[in-house]
């Protein structure tokens, strides 16, 4: 199915909070419902936080291993509210994502030539993404000239407070932003 990328940006939903996010959303139109989704997701740590190590694993009630990428649904069932992983808590520098080579895709802090990646200074939103959403390398946007990063849809939250890495945290979209990384698209 071909897809067209959107920047977005979203409030905690029920809340007077605001974030801004971005999403990716079917060319034809409107999004597909969610399947069931139990917010009984546990997060577990390997490996100390700062070390390349490290890594944040999502398991069911069951205490089976699942993707925050694959298995949780993006929307939340309540119309114009999404679902975002917080990989990076408000005021904090490790650069963490979800690991999108792994199996599982636990959150890893980034590594760039060998060397994990911090934030010059702390960042002043929650950073995350949008689960069961792609950045698609092959598909070069008409207007930046240049294609999709190969990753999860990226989403800054400006709420007040900070928010756990891990956090499955509904939102609502309000804007959109667009940004070019080494030649690549990010949304």
């Amino acid at each position: 199915m071909a897809v067209r990328a959107l920047a977005v940006a979203a409030a905690r939903a029920g809340t007077p909070r605001f974030a801004a996010a971005q999403l990716r959303a079917p060319a034809v139109g409107c999004f597909a419902k969610a399947r069931f989704f139990s917010s009984a997701i546990a997060t577990k740590t390997d490996g100390e936080m700062g070390t390349p190590e490290y890594r944040m694993r999502f398991q069911d009630a069951s205490g089976k291993d699942v993707s925050p990428w694959h298995d949780v649904p993006l929307t939340t069932g309540e119309a114009g509210v999404f679902n975002c992983i917080i990989e990076i808590p408000k005021m904090t520098k490790p650069k963490m994502e979800v690991a999108i080579k792994e199996a599982g895709n636990p959150i890893a802090q980034d590594v760039k030539k060998g060397k994990l990646r911090d934030y010059h200074g702390p960042i002043f939103w929650n950073y995350g993404m949008f689960p069961q959403t792609w950045e698609d390398p092959s598909v070069e946007h008409p207007v930046a000239k240049c294609s999709g990063d190969n990753d999860p849809l990226d989403v800054v939250e400006i709420g007040e407070k900070a928010l756990a890495q891990g956090t499955i945290e509904p939102v609502k979209v309000l804007g959109v932003l667009a940004m070019i990384d080494d030649g690549e698209l990010d949304w």
